[in-house]
């Protein structure tokens, strides 16, 4: 550093002096650097003052910065399950696929795949009567058995499921018995796969796509006795039950998938949810006996602990 040896030099110097020790001081990153923690407090995330040729004022306290919305991400997960129990959790900004070791295991996608069936009839008919288009919001909202039964054999009963596996890339999904939609054997790696092939247009189309995830967005009844009938029975539990309020107020499109078969004894459980950054499935069987809330809170507790903040 050079040095003048003028008096008006020493002055200003004197006078910076004076301002760095009398003015607040801020340290904090941009506010829009990812790295940076979110701050509590006033002044957190605040600008520096621009140098000036005068002694700047108090600077104003300002808005701290929006905390992150929570995500989910991939992470250990401890749960005890008397069964059978798989997960996969699909990373929409990179597509990568995580989770449980076995999540290319199968089991039957029973009312997880009316998704599919509505999807992929509004796809190839662009223009659906009223009374279609009433069955493929009954199908998804309310879990419709007949209404989706309606809308499968319109499409061509198994060739629907086949266009599934090869629209949507899925590797380990089979027709499980002809004629049976909900006995299609899918993996939880593929279900997130039809989760991702409904939220990106692929099995809907552009015209139908929005309309779909909305209604999967109204899926509406509990696990109560009173919500659950014989064709139609309510589905608004599981993952979306272990979210922060701040996800689920973006819009979560969620289709779960559940009967209690008898000729295997089991509950057979599966639960869906799409969301902008993120697809997770959980897929489940155990023993009857435990009923319906047992695979719904087995959905809810693994959801929890692959949340982020």
């Amino acid at each position: 550093m050079r040095f003048r040896a003028m008096v008006l030099a020493v002055a200003t110097l004197l006078i910076g002096a004076v301002a760095l020790f009398a003015a607040p001081a801020v340290f904090a990153r941009r506010g829009d650097d990812p790295a940076t923690p979110a701050a509590n407090g006033a002044g957190a995330g605040g600008a520096v003052p621009s140098p000036s040729a005068t002694l700047p004022r108090s600077a104003s306290p300002s808005a701290s910065p929006e905390a992150p919305v929570p995500t989910l991400a991939a992470g250990p997960v401890e749960v005890s399950v008397d069964g059978f129990a798989a997960w996969a959790l699909l990373d929409r900004q990179t597509g990568a696929i995580a989770g449980s070791d076995n999540m290319t295991a199968t089991s039957s996608t029973e009312s997880m795949i009316k998704i599919w069936l509505v999807a992929d009839y509004l796809r190839r008919t662009p223009e659906p009567s009223t009374e279609r288009l009433a069955q493929a919001s009954a199908a998804i909202r309310d879990s419709d058995n007949d209404a989706a039964q309606s809308l499968y054999l319109a499409g061509g009963g198994d060739e629907v499921v086949q266009r599934m596996i090869s629209m949507c890339g899925m590797t380990e999904t089979s027709i499980g018995r002809s004629g049976w939609w909900s006995y299609t054997q899918m993996s939880p790696r593929d279900a997130v796969r039809l989760g991702e092939c409904v939220k990106n247009g692929t099995a809907a189309g552009p015209k139908w796509t929005a309309w779909v995830l909305n209604e999967m967005t109204l899926v509406r009844g509990t696990t109560a006795t009173k919500d659950q009938h014989e064709k139609s029975a309510g589905g608004r539990w599981g993952i979306i039950d272990g979210l922060p309020d701040e996800i689920v107020q973006q819009g979560v499109a969620i289709k779960n998938g559940w009967t209690s078969i008898w000729a295997d004894g089991n509950w057979h459980v599966n639960c869906l949810a799409v969301a902008d950054d993120w697809v997770l499935a959980i897929m489940l069987r155990y023993p009857a006996e435990h009923g319906l809330d047992y695979g719904a809170n087995v959905c809810r507790t693994i959801t929890e602990q692959l949340v982020r903040r």
